[in-house]
């Protein structure tokens, strides 16, 4: 046992540690017989080796009931034909590997890492995971029970609860508006033949769905393609399955006036809000820009945000925005909490702050700190083989180029303030969705500027 762990430890030691940083290599690519698309980055200067495996179509987004596809990836490490739950899990143990399954919006992914003299191994556990998943009817009602219990828990942590309330009314009947984690009522709707036939449709490595596999480390290709041959190159759709197709998510929905829904938490102390408006969808021609100004708007400890509500004022000790995109477009969010008695300041300085920077734009001076940050902090993204793999996996889902990050930074280089302050028409004026957790009595007043609100009580297990 103790030598176990020592792998164990060595393997997460390793994986960390950094290998050549800058911008991404060009991978060899080839394509095996079931579909799937092959990236392999030869990486010799650790004994490593880590892969993604991503699904399109395989998300939330394709999902019919909130919390199904992340369920039903989690089923695939649950047991197998020849291995029960504990069996795969003792086998993970033994090799000191990691192997991991979800779901993200808008692919599934399977991904892990090893030492690479142990790389075959995880590469054959892996292929028995997909190719002959048990989904025990025991299992299954374990792990439902198990997240439903985090959704308790989540809904007594309202920075927690309040992203998901957020998502729920942004996207309201748009399929990004699906929960990872599920509800408690969309949970205890399901059975473990939801999450079968879920898996069946669309778990498959049919070409059209173009599903890719990024392998980064000490590996060669005829060493990988070996290993493929008996291994996730034998893996197939089950006979008489329809061929996986990956729907198109729609355009994300317009945003016209206020949205505002307040969710009454009786026992908080303090109010958390999330405003919201779209985006940019992933590789805009305008990110560069739109990047540095998040940068300073609220996207590190000395924004503008924070240094107003946290530094100059003592509001809140975090408070940031964030650009999150997707491939029909992206939202930008700004988040923040305080004590309930405050809240309406808090806001009222966010909304001064967001006029600000549309009116006036950001100095010179700043533009070039918020070039300065973005450009150090890059490079440790890309240093270690998970993040690589995570990086080929994703420039192939998106149709980008591996030349990709070289270009966006010399955009950013190249980013001025006219540009910048162009990126900040994005910032919410009159049209914006705003959620706001907290204890309705206490706050319900000072939201009235902002609203008009929509009011909702917290129901157990429910977003």
């Amino acid at each position: 046992m103790k030598r176990r762990a020592l792998i164990a430890l060595s393997i997460l030691l390793l994986a960390a540690a950094p290998v050549a940083a800058g911008s991404l290599p060009p991978p060899q690519s080839f394509v095996l017989a079931n579909g799937i698309t092959v990236l392999l980055h030869t990486d010799n200067e650790l004994p490593l080796v880590s892969f993604r495996l991503l699904l399109p179509g395989a998300g939330t987004a394709s999902e019919k009931a909130d919390g199904l596809a992340d369920l039903s990836a989690a089923m695939l490490l649950k047991g197998t034909a020849t291995r029960s739950a504990a069996g795969v899990a003792e086998e993970l143990d033994r090799l000191g590997v990691t192997l991991r399954c979800t779901a993200q919006d808008e692919y599934a992914e399977m991904s892990g890492g090893s030492l690479s003299e142990n790389f075959p191994s995880l590469l054959a556990l892996a292929a028995d995971c997909l190719t002959a998943p048990a989904f025990a009817a025991e299992e299954f009602t374990k792990e439902k029970q198990r997240r439903i219990d985090a959704i308790r828990q989540v809904q007594d942590e309202p920075s927690q609860a309040l992203r998901q309330y957020f998502r729920k009314v942004y996207f309201a009947g748009h399929p990004l508006g699906s929960l990872k984690g599920g509800s408690e009522p969309s949970l205890q709707a399901l059975g473990v033949e939801d999450a079968r036939a879920f898996f069946r449709r669309h778990w498959l490595p049919a070409a059209s769905a173009k599903p890719v596999l990024a392998v980064c480390g000490k590996i060669d290709a005829p060493g990988l393609k070996r290993l493929l041959a008996s291994t996730l190159g034998r893996w197939s759709g089950p006979a008489g399955e329809e061929e996986a197709v990956a729907a198109a998510i729609p355009p994300l929905p317009a945003v016209k006036g206020r949205t505002c829904v307040l969710i009454d938490k009786p026992d908080a102390t303090q109010a958390y809000f999330m405003l919201g408006v779209p985006g940019l969808p992933f590789g805009d021609p305008d990110s560069p820009e739109a990047e540095v100004m998040n940068t300073l708007f609220g996207g590190r400890f000395t924004s503008w945000l924070n240094s107003e509500l946290r530094i100059k004022r003592g509001l809140t000790y975090g408070a940031r925005s964030v650009l999150q995109s997707w491939r029909p477009g992206g939202v930008f969010t700004v988040s923040s909490y305080t004590q309930n008695d405050k809240i309406g300041e808090m806001l009222a300085i966010t909304f001064e702050l967001l006029a600000k920077a549309r009116q006036e734009g950001f100095s010179a001076v700043e533009v070039e700190s918020a070039r300065h940050y973005i450009l150090g902090q890059f490079p440790p993204s890309l240093e270690s083989l998970a993040s690589k793999t995570r990086a080929y996996s994703e420039m192939f889902f998106y149709g980008k180029g591996f030349d990709y990050y070289d270009l966006l930074l010399s955009r950013v280089e190249r980013a001025d303030a006219a540009g910048v302050r162009r990126a900040a028409a994005l910032l919410p004026a009159e049209d914006y969705v705003l959620v706001v957790v907290g204890r309705a009595d206490d706050i319900r007043k000072q939201l009235e500027p902002f609203g008009p609100f929509r009011e909702r009580k917290i129901r157990s297990g429910e977003f």
